[in-house]
């Protein structure tokens, strides 16, 4: 997801030192402020068609201050010649929160899937009002799979007939 650029993020707590309750967060590190930012964990440089020269680069083991216990990976992608018109005129600041390790796609495959997010929202807004989602409040997953069901149905009817 997409994360403000006057955010503040926190990295992991040193040792504990014996007294006290243990440290929840560790260094703090303020987007806007360069100075706080940390080595990153991994640096790519790329030349894209359409955008020109960009900079991806990513940390490891972040946390917001009210959530200490969910781990997140940063990411921040610049274009560093700003002269073409388009897309990334400010730096994009990207957050992955998950169970599943970044590892798995390259950091130069990684941030374009944010890009592709669009088609996906706009699918998953085509089907629900499709389904006629957007009209009944359902509280529990049973009502919203009866309607689904009932829904499904009538909308095939009418495509067939």
């Amino acid at each position: 997801m997409r994360i403000r650029s006057n955010c503040c993020l926190y990295g992991e707590p040193g040792e504990y030192s014996g007294r006290g309750r243990p440290k929840k967060h560790g260094d703090k590190f303020k987007l806007q402020e360069q100075s706080t930012w940390w080595n990153a964990t991994e640096t790519v440089e790329l030349d894209e068609d359409k955008l020109g020269k960009i900079k991806v680069r990513k940390w490891s083991e972040l946390h917001f201050r009210s959530s200490a216990s969910v781990p997140m990976t940063l990411i921040l992608v610049e274009r560093l010649k700003t002269n073409k018109k388009g897309l990334l005129q400010k730096p994009l600041w990207l957050v992955f929160i998950g169970k599943y390790k970044l590892d798995l796609l390259p950091l130069e495959l990684l941030w374009k899937k944010y890009l592709r997010r669009f088609a996906v929202d706009h699918w998953y807004r085509l089907i629900k009002q499709r389904l006629h989602w957007t009209l009944p409040a359902l509280s529990t997953p049973h009502q919203c799979e009866r309607w689904s069901e009932k829904h499904a149905i009538t909308n095939l009817a009418t495509m067939a007939g």
